[in-house]
């Protein structure tokens, strides 16, 4: 890709490690210790008496921003002179995650880039402060290059959560170009990086867009129905409204044989084993329609008879009832029977197998949403209990009017669904891209020394489309 568009250097010489191959014959390979210090970050959001009120950039404000400017609503702390003075952040400055549940997760990097003399670094975070300032934005795209990622990947140790020790990241083979390369390089990749990063970003707004009408078209279809000439009358239903004259309200727990809730393993002696009998938690629910296979939790068939309450069926509605994602809801699945839920899971067990559908659509409505986050139970978090998840009003078709709704709604989100597949589809493309041209200008398998930035680009800030990117 990138041989056809930008010459290569017109000499190289082996490195010596693996993963980077030959690199340009003046580029000298070093320890990152050698050009910047790296100071693992140990300042909490807890205050404590006698410190001084600052900002902190904790790793939320790392993983998700490019740059930390000072734009950023940035978390209330409080530290010690020496911690202020220690972890202030400075323009030039790299920030990343050292430890995290995902080992892709580590050494995410993001760039200071302006002086920010109220903000330090916080836990969970490395700060590396490169010792020539003017070279930090290019060692921020060295932390951004596949061969960075792979190093670090392999060198997070833990089982349930993962860290970087201060040694593996001080001693990275670091390849340094010439000081005034290194800043060349980094403005061409913030110039191209940008281009690409509009694509993505267009491509989320589409998926946004996909979404919001796939759920409204469901809400459409099970509140309105598919005839238009269809005569209306009053739901008698707060913030519902009309409804086809000939459906029938009802409540969900009257068209259920019994809606209950799972239990934890730990409140029979049992716990979770390699292989066995599937247990789902709340994280298996409201991916997609069907259960969701990840993550897998199995226990023994001994503590499945134990808890056997909890076992399910196929077409059961699983609903979440605690935590953030309160309403989420999927339909049980027959290949994964036989299986257990825990206790912030409910199933609501239909009458007739058509109702399954129908109550998993309604409770993807607006009105059912409103109602779930009205009557929730806010404490430490939002909570449903099963009688008020019985009582949640629902409009019930005729048998034939609920099996055409059923089969419209499932023709119209497939569709749906797969035009926001294919933009997925596109932002990874895109992102292996920003990848592999990171990586590929960090390690000199191109030259840009004579690189400028169109002044047309500049001017007007023009973009290329998406297939002049992806080629």
């Amino acid at each position: 890709m990138q041989k056809k568009k930008y010459k290569p250097y017109p000499e190289y010489k082996d490195s010596g490690v693996e993963w980077l191959g030959k690199v340009p014959a003046d580029w000298e390979l070093k320890k990152l210790k050698y050009i910047a210090s790296v100071m693992p970050s140990n300042v909490d959001k807890k205050t404590k008496k006698g410190e001084k009120d600052i900002s902190l950039c904790n790793y939320t404000d790392v993983y998700y921003n490019d740059l930390i400017e000072s734009s950023l609503d940035f978390m209330k702390a409080s530290a010690t002179a020496e911690q202020i003075s220690k972890f202030v952040l400075e323009s030039g400055d790299t920030i990343i995650t050292k430890d995290s549940e995902d080992p892709n997760d580590i050494a995410i990097a993001t760039f200071v880039s302006e002086n920010l003399s109220d903000v330090i670094c916080g836990y969970h975070l490395a700060l590396i402060k490169p010792f020539n300032r003017h070279n930090g934005a290019y060692l921020k795209r060295f932390f951004e290059s596949g061969y960075s990622r792979s190093y670090f990947s392999t060198r997070a140790n833990g089982l349930t959560r993962y860290g970087l020790g201060t040694y593996s990241i001080q001693n990275v083979n670091f390849l340094q170009p010439s000081s005034p390369e290194q800043t060349q390089i980094a403005a061409f990749l913030d110039h191209e990086t940008a281009k690409i990063d509009k694509l993505i970003e267009k491509q989320k707004k589409l998926i946004e867009l996909l979404k919001e009408k796939r759920q409204a078209v469901i809400s459409h279809a099970v509140t309105k129905g598919l005839n238009p000439d269809a005569p209306m009358k009053d739901s008698g239903v707060e913030w519902l409204g009309e409804v086809p004259a000939h459906w029938k309200v009802k409540r969900i727990k009257h068209l259920a044989f019994t809606i209950s809730k799972g239990t934890t393993p730990s409140t029979v002696g049992g716990e979770f084993i390699d292989s066995g009998i599937r247990f789902l938690k709340a994280e298996n629910i409201g991916k997609s329609a069907y259960v969701s296979e990840e993550p897998t939790f199995f226990i023994s068939k001994d503590v499945d008879g134990l808890i056997s309450r909890s076992r399910l069926k196929e077409n059961d509605v699983l609903v979440i009832i605690a935590g953030a994602t309160t309403g989420a809801a999927s339909i049980m699945q027959s290949d994964f029977l036989p299986t257990n839920i825990n206790q912030a899971v409910s199933f609501i067990r239909p009458r007739v197998f058509q109702y399954s559908k129908l109550i998993f659509n309604w409770l993807l409505t607006d009105f059912t949403k409103r109602i779930i986050k009205e009557g929730a139970v806010q404490s430490a978090q939002p909570n449903l209990s099963m009688e008020d998840l019985g009582n949640i009003p629902i409009i019930v078709p005729p048998k034939i009017e609920l099996e055409n709704i059923t089969k419209y709604i499932d023709k119209q989100t497939n569709k749906l669904d797969y035009l926001v597949m294919n933009a997925m589809n596109v932002i990874s493309l895109l992102q292996e891209r920003r990848t592999a041209l990171i990586s590929a200008a960090v390690t000199g398998k191109f030259d840009v020394r004579d690189w400028k930035a169109p002044e047309s680009v500049i001017a007007e800030n023009n973009m290329p489309d998406k297939e002049a990117c992806l080629t």
